[in-house]
């Protein structure tokens, strides 16, 4: 953890970002901006006693994982509060840092057990468009949840995801890439490089 007593220099943290060239004393800064606005948040719940454990992702993330507390309202139905937090989370770190870095926050390792079923959920429906051709459409997902389904199967030539609809009810198709229309293509992009920094894809 960082001094919180020491003025952090922000821009030069970018610089070094840039050049790819972070510090350990660099995460820890950026964790604790974002330790301390969660807190803030969960001080508005009465929630002052959970633990916030802090680990890198698959995709170099900084997971924020919240445990040993009441959580189910920041959950919310099908993790709806969830993605709000995380909203409220991404706008003040952007604020704050005056760049965008990537910090997730989970609670009580829902993100992942959510990130395993999109996963399997993605695999079964390549199975079922291999064997009986056509396509197969996943339920309604956010964007961070569409580019973990798009991920799951990007290093598939014979397949190709890509999403239709508007926000709330926008969705994943999985197709064999015979069969996609050209614009599927251009939607898979869209997703894949979804940004948490504006929230959109």
């Amino acid at each position: 953890m960082t001094d919180s007593t020491h003025e952090v220099d922000y821009q030069a943290i970018k610089e070094r970002l840039d050049a790819n060239r972070l510090t350990d004393e660099d995460l820890d800064a950026i964790a604790d901006a974002a330790v301390d606005f969660l807190r803030g948040v969960l001080n508005c719940f009465d929630e002052n006693t959970c633990s916030i454990d802090e680990y890198e992702g698959e995709d170099g993330e900084l997971i924020l994982n919240l445990t040993e507390g009441d959580f189910a309202v920041l959950i919310g139905r099908h993790g709806r509060c969830l993605e709000a937090l995380q909203s409220l989370l991404t706008s003040a770190m952007n604020r704050k840092l005056g760049f965008y870095y990537p910090v997730v926050v989970d609670i009580e390792g829902y993100r992942s057990r959510r990130r395993e079923k999109i996963i399997a959920m993605a695999h079964r429906a390549a199975s079922r468009v291999r064997k009986n051709g056509g396509q197969v459409h996943l339920p309604a997902m956010n964007a961070y949840e569409r580019r973990i389904a798009h991920i799951a199967l990007r290093d598939d030539d014979a397949l190709v995801t890509y999403s239709e609809g508007e926000d709330p009810e926008r969705f994943v198709i999985v197709s064999l890439a015979s069969e996609a229309p050209e614009e599927a293509f251009d939607s898979a992009i869209e997703d894949d490089e979804f940004d948490e920094s504006d929230g959109e894809d």
